[in-house]
């Protein structure tokens, strides 16, 4: 998932930059090597992701510039570094290493594929440190700064959710150094089908929507309320497959997973901007937090709870005639 954001990310970037430049006369001649930066640091990743391109152009189609790897790739290994500071003292430095991945599909963006190209280290991040990037490149060094965002709790729902409400309600208080948030759930249940002996595990997402604290100081309380439950059960019923809704199916509901995300002021400031809708004649706003590049380094973490539907709810299920079962 990490990757798949870096590489949307990348790719807008590219394109905003070629569209600001489109009008310059001497555009080839007067090529100027501007890197590109992303990262999203999470203190719950067992691996730190980031990837390091270079804008480029030439004659011809620059969708069929874009097909090869040496276009934007540094034809050599960058010096790539992260260094925590906590408490006024400086953490030892985390050297990137790279790696291909190949697990890139075709459609993920106009960029080659299954390849790609990324730094990346397992050390782990520490607790309520702020981190310095580095990029070594040559004449150009690269650099930007990111504080961490920490754990933290969801409050509501306790230990179960009622759906069979048109108030249903989603609370938490803010780490520090979070500014955006956003709310989503995951329904997990088991499906058996007439005949079969293995039962499915099926789940069905189901986005809330985002949410900006005042600051980023943490200890905010905030509460999403009059959120309709019975939307709940309408996606439910128009997301189970029609072909699966034959006599003697078995469905058993398992636990709701909600889910809070949160992102850093610089990447609420990235989304902001990149998502603001403008005329054809508006210049598009550009946003990035990297010095001597273009690009956008910044930090992330997302909070889960798992828990179980109401009483209400689950009996509001099985009378829907849609092959749920109270548990046994």
């Amino acid at each position: 998932m990490v990757k798949k954001i870096l590489f949307s990310l990348l790719l807008l970037s590219v394109i905003i930059l070629f569209n600001r430049c489109s009008n310059e006369v001497g555009l080839y001649a007067d090529y100027k090597e501007i890197t590109i930066v992303y990262g999203l640091l999470d203190i719950s990743d067992d691996t730190t992701w980031v990837k390091v391109t270079r804008a480029y152009s030439g004659p011809g189609n620059a969708l069929l510039i874009a097909q090869n790897p040496d276009s934007s790739n540094f034809p050599y290994k960058l010096d790539v570094t992260i260094t925590g500071r906590k408490q006024g003292e400086n953490l030892p430095p985390v050297q990137f290493d790279t790696i291909t991945t190949k697990n890139k599909k075709a459609g993920d963006s106009i960029f080659y594929y299954p390849n790609q190209l990324m730094y990346y280290t397992t050390t782990n991040l520490v607790f309520d440190a702020d981190y310095t990037l580095s990029i070594q490149n040559i004449d150009n060094p690269i650099f930007s700064e990111t504080p961490l965002i920490n754990d933290f709790t969801i409050t509501t729902p306790r230990n179960r959710i009622n759906f069979d409400t048109d108030n249903v309600k989603f609370e938490w208080s803010t780490p520090a150094n979070a500014k955006r948030f956003e709310v989503y759930y995951v329904f997990n249940y088991q499906e058996l089908l007439p005949g079969s002996s293995d039962t499915l595990n099926k789940s069905m997402l189901w986005v809330v929507g985002p949410e900006t604290s005042e600051g980023i100081d943490g200890g905010e309380k905030i509460e999403v309320a009059g959120y309709d439950g019975n939307r709940f059960f309408t996606q439910l019923e128009n997301n189970l497959d029609d072909e699966n809704d034959t006599p003697g199916i078995k469905r058993w509901a398992g636990l709701v997973d909600v889910y809070v995300a949160s992102g850093s002021q610089e990447l609420h400031n990235y989304i902001a901007i990149n998502s603001t809708e403008g005329s054809l004649l508006e210049e598009v706003p550009v946003y990035s937090n990297i010095e001597n590049g273009i690009g956008i380094f910044a930090s992330r973490h997302t909070s889960i709870k798992s828990v179980e539907l109401s009483t209400n709810s689950l009996n509001r299920l099985v009378s829907m005639d849609l092959g749920f079962l109270l548990p046994q």
